[in-house]
């Protein structure tokens, strides 16, 4: 199952890449194009912060090595997790969906100090953070993580216990 969480971080840091990479070269920052009108915008803008804008401050340069140093750790989580269960096929693919998106936002950060964004959901006057495909990677990972977890009885690992009288 490691090829599989492999493949998936690796697949998923290329779409982010790729589609970043049109966005910068495609897109002045700070322009948005409507592709739903009253829906969805296709945006370019620069996150120096965490998710949804969280922290996001220019004048923070020590916030990439906060950033590099989170993603150490969900790696070596991750790794343990895989390891614990290495059948589980879908604890495998979160687990790659979690790595390739935080990689992704990762190299936007040590190469622009800022991670590209450019999908804009909203409603009226309501926006949802921008986002990217890194940052759909990494919670569509989390939330099947938590859902398989959940899913999983406790007693599953444990050893039949034999009644006696």
């Amino acid at each position: 199952m490691r090829k599989l969480c492999i493949a998936t971080a690796v697949g998923l840091f290329l779409i982010d890449q790729v589609s970043k990479f049109f966005v910068r070269t495609r897109m002045f920052e700070g322009e948005s194009i409507p592709v739903i009108p009253g829906f969805f915008n296709l945006v370019s803008v620069r996150n120096r912060g965490a998710a949804f804008g969280f922290l996001n401050r220019s004048d923070i340069d020590w916030q990439v090595w906060l950033f590099f140093g989170a993603t150490i750790v969900a790696g070596i989580i991750l790794y343990g997790l895989i390891k614990k269960s290495p059948k589980n096929r879908t604890l495998s693919f979160s687990a790659g969906c979690i790595m390739g998106g935080a990689l992704g936002n990762l190299a936007d950060r040590f190469r622009f100090r800022a991670v590209v964004d450019f999908l804009d959901i909203y409603w009226k006057e309501w926006h949802w953070p921008a986002f990217n495909a890194a940052d759909i990677g990494i919670c569509l990972g989390a939330f099947l993580i938590l859902f398989t977890t959940w899913k999983t009885p406790a007693a599953q690992g444990k050893k039949k216990q034999i009644k006696t009288r």
